[in-house]
């Protein structure tokens, strides 16, 4: 079928095939431009090992947020001692008359030697405040490395010189020796040593000591990157219009850094989460009874438990594996998405 079209200066109509047209359209739509986010999301959905370690970590997130709901359908809670509500499921040291530390169909996953707390409701509850914990680190090392590493990069001269050399002493210090030997000292800043530590308080000494010494590794990868950016033409441009510097920092340079923070950010969860398991387990992070997954390995240690219950360890042990390494093998599929020429 045509349709005629009127050719201006002309008396006579010229028929036009309307096939070519809806060709020409298609052929548009074909060669529309993608953004670059657009091209990452694409590169990352081809990559399965990505896509199946997104679903692990959102998993753990998951339970990690719906704990107390579960919890609430188990019809149970971390913090029952089953030794004194229950003692007929116990022997008279303590241990589970049950093999397997007591698993059944009431316990999911048995019994703890000792105290006899649910294990699956103390492992969902561990892995919900070590998961909090380190989010909140995350998220404050991300900020304070965006803040320092992208306003040393840019503005240069005396301040990137401060700024280096405060990343530069702090990356001396021996990280996992300095959160040992600074959680006492922390926690005593704010309450007695007399008195009972809150749980809010170990928490946010958590949080303090390890922040302080999370955010160099980023702020070096982001001054290094602001640098190389503040000598590109749109930075001048923007510069010499008279744009004022954090206007262009905000504006120009944190919109390009967006890659090193997001690859960054999933390389620094995972060590904070170890990190965070690491103190608990030496005794000077999260205590009992608030449950914690390090406490669990802490437990999991004892002369107890590794006498008589060998499978207490395998169900915190498997999921921090698989948590770790789902975020690591996540870490990387989100840095080969936004950049595809690296090699693994």
């Amino acid at each position: 079928m045509t349709s005629p079209i009127d050719v201006e200066g002309g008396g006579t109509s010229v028929a036009v095939d309307d096939a070519p047209q809806s060709q020409a359209t298609s052929e548009a739509k074909a060669l529309e431009g993608r953004s670059p986010g657009q091209l990452m999301w694409i590169r990352f959905k081809r990559d399965r090992t990505g896509v199946i370690s997104a679903f692990v970590v959102a998993f753990f997130f998951l339970i990690a947020l719906a704990a107390p709901l579960i919890a609430k359908l188990y019809g149970k809670n971390p913090y029952t001692v089953y030794a004194d509500v229950r003692p007929e499921l116990f022997d008279s040291a303590g241990v589970p008359i049950k093999p397997n530390g007591g698993i059944s169909s009431e316990f999911w996953f048995g019994l703890e030697p000792g105290n006899g707390y649910d294990v699956f409701t103390k492992l969902l509850y561990g892995i919900r405040t070590s998961l909090m914990i380190s989010v909140a680190v995350t998220i404050a090392a991300v900020l304070t490395g965006i803040l320092l590493g992208v306003s040393a990069g840019y503005l240069g001269g005396r301040a990137d010189y401060f700024i280096s050399r405060v990343i530069d002493f702090l990356l001396a210090f021996p990280a996992q020796l300095f959160f040992i030997a600074s959680m006492p000292v922390v926690v005593s800043l704010f309450v007695s040593p007399r008195d009972e530590t809150p749980v809010y308080v170990r928490v946010v000494a958590l949080i303090l000591v390890q922040w302080f010494l999370g955010w160099m590794s980023l702020g070096r990868v982001l001054r290094g990157t602001t640098l190389a950016l503040r000598e590109r033409e749109f930075i001048e441009a923007a510069r010499v219009s008279g744009a004022p510097p954090w206007r262009i920092i905000r504006r120009e340079i944190l919109p390009n850094v967006v890659t090193p923070i997001l690859v960054q950010g999933t390389y620094l969860l995972p060590n904070f989460v170890t990190a965070e398991a690491g103190l608990s387990f030496l005794g000077v992070g999260i205590v009992e009874p608030t449950p914690d997954w390090g406490q669990m390995f802490s437990k999991a240690s004892t002369e107890l438990v590794m006498q008589n219950d060998i499978t207490y360890m395998f169900f915190p042990g498997i999921s921090m594996i698989i948590f770790i390494v789902a975020f690591n093998l996540l870490g990387d599929s989100v840095r080969d998405a936004f950049d595809p020429k690296t090699a693994r």
